[in-house]
């Protein structure tokens, strides 16, 4: 079900960017911010998952919440002439690099497990054929 939400959604998103107008320099700073806001809040999403204590309402709100604040502290930036957004935008990216630190351990971790498993099981059976072997020649 998550991957049929994955791909449904990353298609909708190749059709909104092909058909969507360019956005102008004058957003362009206040979609940067809302773009790397939500994708913390997915790769937290995949820390949760991997972690097994995910939850949709605080994902949900986390995405649209990180999003609209991080826009809100682009626009009071720009109000007083101080560029504001490059915060949100270092702990976004640092917290970004943190969750994906998270996730390649994990698969990392898990690809390791799974070739240890297939040389202790490819010993085992090499060990049994050994065995057979000795028991015909007695």
């Amino acid at each position: 079900m998550v991957y049929i939400a994955i791909i449904v959604g990353c298609l909708l998103g190749a059709l909104v960017g092909f058909n969507s107008p360019i956005v102008s320099y004058t957003y362009s700073n206040y979609l940067a911010i809302a773009i790397i806001a939500a994708l913390d809040s997915v790769f937290g999403g995949i820390v949760a998952t991997i972690k097994k204590n995910f939850d949709l309402p605080i994902f949900l709100t986390g995405f649209f919440g990180n999003a609209i604040l991080s826009i809100l502290l682009a626009i009071l930036g720009e109000k007083l002439n101080v560029d504001i957004y490059l915060a949100a935008i270092i702990v976004f990216v640092g917290r970004m690099f943190t969750n994906l630190a998270i996730i390649r351990r994990y698969y990392l971790e898990k690809w390791s497990n799974m070739l240890e498993n297939r040389r202790k099981k490819k010993e085992a059976a090499t060990e049994g054929v050994e065995e057979l072997k000795e028991e015909k020649k007695d």
